[in-house]
């Protein structure tokens, strides 16, 4: 049996992904917080016919990717999908936010995908087939004023995901970063974003099914990348070609207005 490994598998687009892997045959094991979340998402998964497993985790603790891993390795010694979804954002000017809660934002963006990567990978290429998929966001692409370390983050996954996907060339294992745009998530109230910022972002969001049906597509297809909706991947594509100062000029416009 094919089994995935989802982060952040309680609500959003960690949800949706689990939902969409099981519709196409796989087991799942689920981790977050909220194991009621946790325990509805895994009922879904089971009418669907697939067998899922849930560890209630916080994922930014010390040592959470190596009990996380170590269980993985006891449930699904065949795991063939990692997918690192887990995260969220701050909303606010980087001296003004608590250090601390941006520390562990930075623990659960970039520390927790790599060391669970690091300790899953040698099971991951046992497999004839196996695959990596680290949610990223379209803050990858470039600086964002007032998400300043949470885009920062982001563009280190995205880097990590290049890299690691070159070094696994030659292997079974194939990496793919997804970075969605504004989505129909819990994303906005969890960064602190006021009501006007959010009713901005809900006029050109995803929802999160269709952010999960592009993502697992483009994984389980070997693609490289994938940025899923029109409107994104032109703004991303914008920043290869727009002067820097320029597209953090107008990020800051979107954001930066609606700080008191």
């Amino acid at each position: 049996m094919k089994t995935a490994l989802i982060t952040g598998a309680s609500r959003g687009i960690g949800r949706a992904i689990a939902l969409d892997l099981a519709r196409r045959g796989y087991d799942v094991l689920l981790t977050a917080r909220s194991e009621d979340q946790l325990e509805q998402a895994a009922a879904e998964v089971r009418q669907l016919g697939q067998q899922a497993r849930v560890l209630p985790l916080d994922l930014a603790a010390p040592g959470a990717a190596a009990q996380l891993s170590a269980w993985a390795t006891t449930q699904a010694p065949e795991l063939a999908v990692l997918v690192n979804n887990a995260g969220y954002g701050l909303w606010g000017r980087f001296e003004e936010l608590p250090l601390e809660q941006q520390q562990n934002m930075l623990r659960l963006n970039m520390h927790l995908p790599v060391e669970l990567t690091h300790a899953l990978l040698p099971m991951l290429r046992r497999q004839p087939k196996a695959y990596i998929l680290n949610v990223a966001s379209t803050a990858a692409y470039q600086a964002v004023p007032t998400l300043t370390l949470y885009a920062a983050s982001k563009a280190f996954l995205l880097s990590f995901s290049r890299g690691l996907r070159y070094e696994l060339r030659e292997t079974s294992v194939s990496v793919t970063c997804l970075s969605p745009g504004a989505t129909t998530t819990d994303f906005a109230d969890r960064a602190g974003m006021n009501a006007d910022l959010q009713a901005t972002a809900n006029k050109v969001s995803m929802t999160p099914e269709q952010v999960a049906r592009a993502g697992i597509t483009a994984l389980l297809a070997g693609e490289a990348e994938l940025i899923p909706g029109a409107l994104n991947k032109v703004s991303a594509a914008l920043t290869s070609f727009v002067p820097k100062s320029l597209t953090e000029r107008i990020a800051a416009s979107i954001y930066e207005k609606h700080l008191k």
